[in-house]
């Protein structure tokens, strides 16, 4: 699997903000299809005594094609997204994309609508500082 150009600085950002990584990348598996999502990763809820599971797909955005690569994470988000309800339901699945997409193609108003269609959680992040900006459900 092809790491994203931020793989490494969004990892760092995960652990900043008080995540363990527990998979780079996370394999899901439902009968013959097989998928890796980029990272898992569990944090301890001590208010609730139990861990919050998640797992991220990352995104740059760096391709030629904003529409392109939003086309590619929505697809991908998607049949994460199911199979996740099969294998690991209890995990929640998010979409990291960099904070300077989020401020700009992600403002669209058919993208913020095809957003709401799949029922995306999004985390948005810098690169450059290493740091979680946002977590959107």
């Amino acid at each position: 699997m092809a790491k994203d150009l931020y793989h490494e600085k969004f990892r760092i950002a995960l652990e900043k903000d008080g995540w363990t990584i527990t998979h780079d990348p996370y394999p899901l598996r439902v009968g013959r299809i097989g998928y890796e999502v980029d990272f898992g990763a569990e944090k301890l809820l001590a208010a609730e005594k139990g861990n919050a599971k998640i797992a991220v797909e990352l995104k740059s955005f760096s391709g030629p094609s904003d529409v392109n690569e939003f086309h590619r994470a929505v697809g991908q988000f998607n049949d994460y997204f199911v199979a996740l309800e099969v294998v690991e339901p209890n995990r929640v699945l998010f979409l990291g994309i960099p904070e300077d997409v989020w401020k700009d193609f992600f403002q669209e108003p058919i993208i913020q609508k095809s957003l709401e269609r799949i029922q995306a959680k999004l985390v948005v992040y810098n690169p450059f500082s290493e740091i979680i900006l946002s977590w959107i459900n």
